[in-house]
C-alpha cells in the first residue's frame, strides 16, 4: 500500500505523455488522418469509460445515465480535435510543452480574475513561464510552424476550461464517461463533414483506439485514483513531468531531437510553473 499511490501518480503521467506519443505517431506514420483520429479517440475512449461505470455500478448501468454536461463536453470535443491537428506538424515534444503551458498558464489567469491571491515567488513564475511560451513561439528557426503552434496552445486553452468544468464534480469517472459519450457526437458530425477527406488504415486505427481507451479513458481512472491519496499542489507538481516524459518517449521512439530553443523554453515554462503551484506558506492554493 506504501508504494500504491507513486505507482498510480507514475502510471497516469506515462499514459498522459503517451496521448502525445501515439497521436504523432499515428499522424506522421500511418494513413490516417486527424479528424478520423478524433473521432475513433473519442468513441473508443466514451467505450472504455462506459464499460468501466457499468462494472463500477453494475449491469442496471446504462449509457444514458452516464453524468457530465453539454458545455464541457464540446470543450473536451475542441481539445481533442485541435490536438490532433496540431500533431501533423509539431514533434511530439514541442506539442506537450505548448499544451501544458497554455493549461497551467490559463487555468492561474483565470484563478486572479475569480480573486485568488499570488505571492511575489508566484508572480515570478507566472512571469517566466509566459515568457518561456512567448520565446518559443517568436519566429525564428527552430519556431514551430505558427498555425498548428496556435492549435496546439487552443487546445490547452479548451483542456482548461474542461478541467475547471470539472472541480468538485462528485463522481469524477462517472462524469467524464458522460462527457466522453456526448464528446463523441461532434466527433462523429465532423467526421462524417469531412468524409470525402477521411483516410484510415489499420495500424493508425489501432493507435487511436489505444490512444482514447488506454492513454485517455484508463489514464483518467489511475488519475483520479492517485488524486484521492494526494495534495492537490504534489498533483500540479507532478505534471511538469509529462513534456518531459513525452520528450523522451519521442526520442526513443519516434527518432525526435529536441532543439536548443525547445530546452532552454520548456525549462523556462516549466521552472515558472513549478513556483507558481509548489505550496508555499502565506499563499492561497
Amino acid at each position: 500500500m506504501r508504494f500504491r499511490t507513486p505507482m498510480l501518480v507514475v502510471v497516469a503521467l506515462v499514459a498522459f505523455a503517451a496521448n502525445s506519443l501515439l497521436n504523432r505517431a499515428a499522424l506522421v506514420g500511418t494513413a490516417i488522418d486527424p479528424v478520423t483520429f478524433t473521432a475513433l479517440r473519442l468513441v473508443s475512449g466514451a467505450a472504455m469509460l462506459w464499460l468501466l461505470v457499468r462494472w463500477r455500478d453494475g449491469r442496471s448501468s446504462r449509457p444514458g445515465s452516464a453524468r457530465g454536461s453539454w458545455p464541457s463536453a464540446l470543450a473536451l470535443f475542441a481539445y481533442a480535435l485541435l490536438f490532433s491537428l496540431a500533431y501533423v506538424s509539431l514533434t511530439a515534444a514541442t506539442g506537450a510543452l505548448l499544451l501544458f503551458g497554455a493549461v497551467q498558464v490559463s487555468m492561474v489567469a483565470w484563478s486572479r480574475y475569480c480573486g485568488d491571491r499570488l505571492a511575489p515567488r508566484q508572480w515570478a513564475g507566472f512571469g517566466v513561464a509566459l515568457a518561456g511560451l512567448v520565446v518559443l513561439l517568436l519566429p525564428g528557426l527552430a519556431a514551430p510552424a505558427p498555425l498548428p503552434a496556435a492549435m496546439m496552445v487552443g487546445a490547452g486553452v479548451a483542456w482548461a476550461v474542461y478541467t475547471l468544468r470539472a472541480r468538485g464534480a462528485g463522481d469524477p469517472i462517472g462524469v467524464t464517461a458522460g462527457n466522453f459519450l456526448r464528446a463523441s457526437v461532434p466527433g462523429m458530425l465532423v467526421l462524417a463533414l469531412f468524409s470525402g477527406m477521411a483516410r484510415l488504415d489499420a495500424e493508425g486505427a489501432l493507435l487511436a483506439v489505444a490512444s482514447g481507451a488506454i492513454a485517455s479513458g484508463l489514464g483518467y481512472v489511475v488519475w483520479y485514483a492517485a488524486l484521492r491519496h494526494i495534495a492537490t499542489g504534489s498533483a500540479a507538481v507532478s505534471q511538469l513531468a509529462v513534456p518531459v516524459l513525452a520528450a523522451v518517449g519521442g526520442m526513443l521512439l519516434l527518432g525526435e531531437v529536441p532543439t536548443l530553443r525547445l530546452v532552454v523554453c520548456g525549462a523556462a515554462v516549466l521552472g515558472g510553473i513549478a513556483l507558481v503551484v509548489w505550496p508555499g506558506r502565506g499563499t492561497r492554493r
